[in-house]
């Protein structure tokens, strides 16, 4: 029985199948790792080089493949540099008790679609606007982290679980003063409350306005690496802000916030 085809003077055979699977199942998890962040452009591009690089290969293209050749040999360098908050995160996840669970193997076969529509992103928007704004009259700091696309489990499992629906009342329980979770974020995801207390990252801005404090650095941290929208309320002044993209959109009023909310939904 041929194991292999003879296809234009290429043997392709049963190994060269199961690698090109093995490949593909590893790009396709490692794209879903880094779906949503600003860091899938740079891995786009990445793979697209490399394409290039074996085309221009086997059309025998020296100087062009020589060329590129040296940008694929410390491409392994710029691939640490660029996406080394992804490396610690997908490293922790390995190396956590939760990835050893036989049903967590399952997703790494897993070739569902995570491309959500913006019906999915659908958010009680009234219970975050009420929240913070009765919040706000009170001056108690708040930090509310909207997911959509980007896998936020890293930023989940640093907080208590808490798989609540979406009320106003819930938010102003778990941001009063004497709450034990009122320091950190909330997460919410598919319209539930899914942590409190987080732990996020904060920008390393060097020009970042000295008025806004460490709430704020935190929304501008997990908003430049991700797609979250974050929602703060300052303890200082009270004044409640909506930062996406790294970029903070402050002194909101009620239809401000609910217009900024719709909008990046939608994006």
């Amino acid at each position: 029985m041929l194991t292999s085809l003879h296809i234009l003077f290429i043997n392709f055979g049963i190994a060269d199948v199961v690698d090109i699977l093995l490949v593909a199942i590893i790009l396709y998890q490692l794209y879903k790792m880094v779906n949503g962040t600003a860091a899938v452009n740079v891995f786009i591009g990445l793979a697209l080089i490399y394409v290039v690089w074996i085309v221009v290969r086997a059309f025998e293209l020296k100087l062009l493949g020589s060329i590129l050749g040296k940008f694929i040999n410390v491409g392994v360098i710029a691939i640490m540099v660029v996406f080394q908050q992804e490396i610690r995160k997908f490293l922790l996840y390995i190396g956590s008790n939760e990835f050893l669970k036989n049903k967590n193997w399952k997703t790494l076969f897993n070739f569902s679609s995570d491309v959500n529509t913006s019906s999915k992103f659908m958010i009680d928007a009234d219970a975050i606007i009420n929240a913070c704004f009765v919040m706000s009259e009170t001056k108690t700091g708040a930090l509310i982290i909207i997911s959509k696309k980007s896998d936020l489990k890293f930023y989940v499992n640093t907080g208590e679980p808490i798989d609540s629906s979406l009320t106003d009342r819930m938010l102003e329980n778990i941001f009063y003063k004497n709450s034990p979770m009122h320091d950190g974020a909330v997460i919410i995801k598919d319209n539930r409350i899914v942590a409190a207390r987080c732990v996020l990252p904060v920008t390393e801005k060097e020009n970042f306005p000295s008025n806004f404090g460490m709430r704020h650095r935190a929304a501008v941290g997990i908003t430049e690496t991700t797609d979250a929208i974050a929602i703060t309320v300052s303890e200082q002044t009270g004044a409640v802000s909506l930062t996406v993209n790294g970029e903070i959109n402050s002194n909101l009023t009620k239809d401000k916030l609910r217009y900024l909310i719709e909008k990046n939904l939608k994006n």
